[in-house]
């Protein structure tokens, strides 16, 4: 049986899996920010803190997905995100544009850049990554 440190450490370089997950991601948030239906899913009655949770998952994901990209590349990409779904949300009747929302949105951002030890396992190459194997 494999020891489950092999298990954890495999499953974190698992790119194509965190890239599928982000996207999905990406996908799911969009359609709740922009829907008018109501739907049974945990949230919390304070929008802010759905906004940094779902800012600290995105950012996690895409840290998963490509661990050598710059934070200086995503983190503007994530918060763009973020001001997109307000400006959508802007021409929606039943939603309205919030600064307060995208600033939960850079907090949110924020403490998914903050360093975990998952990362430095993902970050690592292995031989799939080499440039040498066969």
């Amino acid at each position: 049986m494999p020891h489950p440190r092999n298990l954890i450490e495999t499953l974190l370089r698992m790119r194509r899996l965190w890239q599928a997950a982000l996207f999905i991601s990406i996908a799911a948030i969009l359609f709740l920010a922009t829907t008018s239906a109501s739907y049974p899913i945990p949230s919390s009655d304070n929008d802010k803190v759905n906004h940094i949770i779902a800012f600290i998952e995105l950012t996690i994901l895409t840290r998963l997905a490509w661990p050598r990209l710059s934070a200086l590349w995503f983190a503007p990409a994530l918060l763009s995100f973020g001001l997109m779904l307000e400006a959508v949300q802007a021409t929606l009747p039943y939603r309205h544009f919030s600064m307060a929302d995208v600033l939960a949105d850079a907090f949110g951002i924020a403490i998914g850049m903050l360093p975990w030890p998952g990362l430095r396992i993902a970050r690592q190459a292995d031989l799939r990554d080499s440039p040498d194997s066969v």
